[in-house]
C-alpha cells in the first residue's frame, strides 16, 4: 500500500516539533507537488509532495546521521523511489541522480528555503519578489548565510533549467500559501 500523507505528516510530527523545520518540510512539499506537473512530466504529486515534505525529517533528533533515520523508515515502508530521492538530496552521499524527482527535490529544497528567507525580509512577502531580488540576495553572503549557495547552482544546472525561471516557478508555487507559511508581508 502507497505512503498516505497522513502517514507521512504523523511521521515528520513524530520526529519534528521545530516550528521552522515544519514550515520548511511544508514548503518543499507544495514546491514538489508544482514540480511533479513542471518537471515530471504528469508525475503522481502525492508521491512528490511526500517526498519534499519527509526529506528533512529527521534533521532535527539526529543532524548528524541526516537523512539515514529517515531513507530507512521509507524503505520500511516500501517507499524506495521516495527513500532515493530522499538519500541523493544529502550531497555529501555522492549518489547519482536516477530520476526527475531526485533532481527536482535537490534543486527546490534549498532555493524554496532561500525563497522563504528573502520573503520575511520584504514588506509585501512574496507578493513582489522577483528572481532578480532573490539573485541580489543570492551575492550577498551574509544573508541566510547557512544556504548554500552551490548546492543551488549546482541543482539547477543538474535540472537543467534556467535559474530565472526556476526561481520564479519557486515563487508563482508558494505564493498561493503565503499566510499559511508566514510569507504575505507586513501589514
Amino acid at each position: 500500500m502507497p505512503l498516505t500523507h497522513d502517514l507521512a505528516l504523523q511521521q515528520l510530527h513524530a520526529w519534528t516539533s521545530n516550528p521552522s523545520l515544519l514550515i520548511h518540510a511544508r514548503v518543499v512539499e507544495i514546491a514538489m507537488r508544482a514540480a511533479a506537473s513542471k518537471y515530471g512530466a504528469g508525475a503522481n504529486a502525492d508521491v512528490w509532495g511526500i517526498t519534499g515534505l519527509l526529506h528533512d525529517a529527521d534533521y532535527e533528533q539526529w543532524p548528524e546521521e541526516h537523512p539515514k533515520r529517515i531513507v530507512d523508515w521509507l524503505r520500511e515502508q516500501d517507499e524506495e523511489q521516495i527513500a532515493y530521492a530522499v538519500a541523493f538530496h544529502q550531497t555529501k552521499w555522492g549518489l547519482p541522480p536516477k530520476s526527475p524527482m531526485d533532481k527536482a527535490l535537490l534543486a527546490c529544497d534549498e532555493l524554496a528555503g532561500f525563497v522563504i528567507a528573502c520573503c520575511l525580509v520584504r514588506p509585501d512577502g512574496v507578493a513582489t519578489l522577483e528572481p532578480k531580488s532573490v539573485k541580489k540576495k543570492l551575492k550577498d553572503k551574509a544573508f541566510a548565510a547557512k544556504v548554500d549557495r552551490e548546492i543551488i547552482r549546482n541543482s539547477i544546472q543538474l535540472l537543467d533549467v534556467d535559474f530565472d525561471e526556476h526561481v520564479q516557478f519557486l515563487i508563482d508555487a508558494l505564493k498561493p500559501y503565503a499566510e499559511e507559511l508566514g510569507i504575505a508581508g507586513r501589514e
